[in-house]
């Protein structure tokens, strides 16, 4: 188990570049499997999760060629479809959540998929039942050995349908997406996710000659196509690495310029750092955050009531960003509520940040309200361990914050969503070390 030794209380300054966004290389990596051609894909982030999928690619049997930094070529066009009944599969995609997302294309293209139970972050239920009831809804078989946590959907050939999804899951719809465009018909999703990395997937997979409209809103129709051809794609940067480094220089009152970061696609992210009395200015395609040498205030709303901040599906706030805002309010000038609604479990580290003189209240899993220092009273240095990959960069940025020295153990789980963290903060003059668990 690696650990983070970190002295807190620098300010910190320079240029950061996001790396490429997680969440939208694990749906894309799958995307692969819709084609016997080369696609080729650009700013694939280094980091645990991606490396874990691509690993298992592999193993399906695709030719993976890696052409540069975060750059390769991916070639299915001999996949081993007997890996996927295999024993080492069954351990393989168990400690992957984006696992799931191999059962849509190859459904469609082999018509079968099968997945064990994914594991992933610690951060409540995450139900599987809108990925598989689109596949049923397209005319697939469903079964589940429960003894062996295995799901499976096989079909001899998908028909279009429409369906109303029960919740936006991002991934179920990327999923289902997967699976229509080779589907027989037209296939229309209402109630579908509409995030920047599905928008990505689907002008990917319309290069590709898929026939997706409604890119962008919660109603996609596909017609569905034969076959589909090879690509390039580029990924966009990491909006929740964006929002944590706004978060780093708000809490050690750094001047920081994040380069490269696709403002067009931030949505909310910037309003809502700008509502606890952060300055974010645009600059071209870069954002410029100030040294807050004198803090930042939280704004009321209009009537004076304390601010709430809560998640919702795109073009929502992103939940996964609810943590490190939870932190950047323990140092703010005034309160307010945050409310993490999509998830039942993300709140509990704050016992770490109470730990460390924060005054938080934990209302329920949910909600917590935060009552910040305003900087009169810094946060103390601690030990502590990230028990999910947002919670753990959360934790980073309070020890870097800190006054003291802090330690930070189970450190896989933030090297799973955040490429070199340790070498680019040292670059803008963290004092971050990292030790090798024994």
């Amino acid at each position: 188990m690696g650990t983070f030794k970190i002295e807190g209380g620098h300010q910190l300054k320079g240029k950061i570049q996001p790396q490429g966004a997680k969440n939208e290389a694990l749906q894309i990596l799958c995307a692969v499997l819709l084609t016997a051609q080369e696609v080729k894909i650009d700013n694939i982030p280094d980091i645990i999760d991606v490396n874990k999928l691509i690993a298992l690619l592999k193993k399906l049997g695709v030719k993976i060629n890696k052409v540069g930094k975060g750059s390769y070529i991916f070639k299915a066009d001999n996949v081993n479809l007997e890996y996927l009944e295999s024993e080492e599969f069954k351990e393989d995609g168990k400690g992957l959540r984006g696992s799931i997302m191999i059962v849509g294309p190859l459904l469609a293209r082999f018509g079968k998929g099968y997945i064990p139970k994914p594991g992933g972050d610690k951060i409540g239920r995450r139900r599987l039942d809108t990925h598989f009831e689109g596949f049923i809804n397209l005319g697939a078989k469903f079964r589940y050995n429960k003894e062996d946590l295995f799901y499976g959907v096989e079909a001899d050939k998908l028909k279009g349908a429409y369906m109303l999804l029960d919740e936006a899951s991002v991934t179920g719809t990327a999923n289902i997406v997967m699976a229509a465009v080779l589907a027989e018909g037209t296939t229309t999703i209402y109630n579908a996710a509409c995030e920047p990395y599905l928008q990505q997937l689907c002008k990917m997979l319309n290069r590709m000659g898929a026939k997706i409209s409604g890119v962008g809103s919660n109603m996609l129709i596909i017609e569905g196509v034969d076959v589909l051809g090879g690509t390039e794609h580029r990924m966009l940067p990491d909006m929740i690495e964006i929002g944590s480094w706004i978060g780093l220089a708000a809490m050690t009152k750094s001047e920081l310029t994040i380069t490269n970061v696709s403002w067009d696609d931030l949505g909310q992210i910037p309003n809502v750092f700008r509502k606890i009395g952060i300055t974010v200015e645009r600059q071209g395609d870069d954002i410029y955050i100030p040294a807050h040498k004198d803090g930042y205030e939280v704004q009321n709303y209009i009537d004076g009531s304390i601010l709430t901040i809560a998640d919702a599906p795109w073009p929502g706030f992103t939940p996964d960003l609810l943590s490190i805002i939870l932190t950047v309010l323990t140092q703010a000038r005034g309160s307010a509520v945050v409310h993490q609604k999509m998830f039942e479990s993300r709140l509990f580290f704050v016992d770490k940040l109470i730990d460390m003189g924060a005054k938080i209240i934990l209302c329920d899993p949910h909600r917590a309200t935060i009552i910040g220092h305003d900087f009169k009273s810094t946060l103390k240095a601690t030990t502590m361990t990230s028990p999910d990959i947002r919670a753990g960069v959360s934790l980073l940025i309070a020890a870097l914050s800190a006054k003291g020295t802090s330690v930070i153990h189970n450190i896989e789980q933030i090297d799973r969503g955040y490429e070199n963290i340790d070498e680019r903060l040292r670059a803008i003059g963290a004092k971050i070390e990292r030790l090798d668990g024994n």
